[in-house]
């Protein structure tokens, strides 16, 4: 376990990286409360963003992307919602949920990839 933890840990710094080329802010690393966590939290212009990293060696079991579940959606949905809750005191802020998916050395940026599940 700790063995993958580490390797995300670099997948996700790497991610990181990626995006701060590319303009954004990042605001977080790892967010973490009761209900889950997040990966990165970002700044894209007016946009907060939370970012699910998920990286695949192989296409053995799917791509990268796929694994991000309707019930993933959902915990990053409702950590969100609570870190808005504690960070931003519900501010009406424009929010997105984005997914990086690295598939070998290939990434892949989807940009509002899902929507809030309330």
């Amino acid at each position: 376990m700790q063995n993958k933890r580490r390797t995300g840990g670099c997948y996700e710094a790497a991610a990181a990286a990626y995006l701060e080329k590319q303009g954004l802010v990042i605001l977080r690393k790892n967010y973490r409360c009761r209900s889950g966590e997040i990966d990165l939290i970002a700044r894209d212009g007016r946009y907060l963003v939370f970012i699910e990293v998920k990286y695949r060696n192989t296409a053995v079991s799917g791509s990268a992307l796929t694994a991000v579940t309707p019930a993933k959606q959902r915990v990053i949905s409702r950590v969100a919602e609570y870190f808005l809750t504690v960070e931003y005191h519900n501010m009406d802020l424009l929010c997105r949920f984005d997914v990086i998916g690295i598939d070998g050395d290939q990434f892949t940026w989807i940009k509002n990839a899902f929507d809030c599940w309330s």
